[in-house]
Parts: structure tokens; sequence; C-alpha cells
């Protein structure tokens, strides 16, 4: 049970993650459908966290089959990853908004001047 729990887990990461480092890329482009939608679902994924006093709820659930408690027990990352994962997405996630807000804020400007 417990390699399916860390699958799930790193399939869910994986998706987050590669929504956050999509929004600079969708700001730039200008897709603030898709920055939107992505930034209400790591929203989202922050509510969860904060809840559940800043783990995952799939860590509290791996937890249960293993007495292991490194970094990673609960997802396939490296240890390093797992352990600064927050912080490293966090301020990917900033950035990425940054970006976004940036572009929207020239793309409305742009608009207004026509």
């Amino acid at each position: 049970m417990l390699i399916a729990i860390k699958l799930a887990h790193t399939l869910v990461w994986a998706l987050l993650a590669g929504g956050i480092l999509a929004l600079p890329i969708l700001g730039i482009e200008k897709n603030f459908r898709w920055a939107k939608i992505i930034t209400f679902v790591v929203m989202i994924e922050c509510v969860l966290l904060a809840l559940n006093d800043g783990r995952c709820p799939m860590t509290d659930w791996a937890a249960q089959f293993t007495t292991d408690r490194s970094p990673n027990f609960d997802i396939y990352l490296p240890q390093w990853l797992a352990r600064h994962n927050k912080l490293v997405f966090g301020f990917l996630f900033l950035a990425g908004e940054v970006t976004v807000v940036s572009s929207w804020w020239k793309a409305s400007k742009r608009r207004q001047t026509y």
C-alpha cells in the first residue's frame, strides 16, 4: 500500500510542480486563462496544507504504513528536494505569479491605449 501512496503522491506533486513551472511561460505567452486555473489549483493545495499543519494529507496516510520518517518516506523525490519542497516551489510559484501579473498588466495597458 505504501508504494501505491508514494506513486499517487509523486503524481500529484508532479502535476502541481509542472503547473508551477509553467506559470511564467503562460504569463509570457499571455495565456491568462490557464495561469488562472493553475493558480487556483495551487491555492487549493496551499489551503489543504495550512489546514493540516503544513503537511500533505497523503503524508499522514503514508505514515500509517511505515515507521520511516525521512523527508521522502512518502514520495519518490530526492531527500534534499523533499526536505525543501515548499521553499523551492513556494519561491517558484511567487516568481511565476509575478511574471503572470506583470504580463497581464502590460497587456491590459496596451489594450487601453488603442
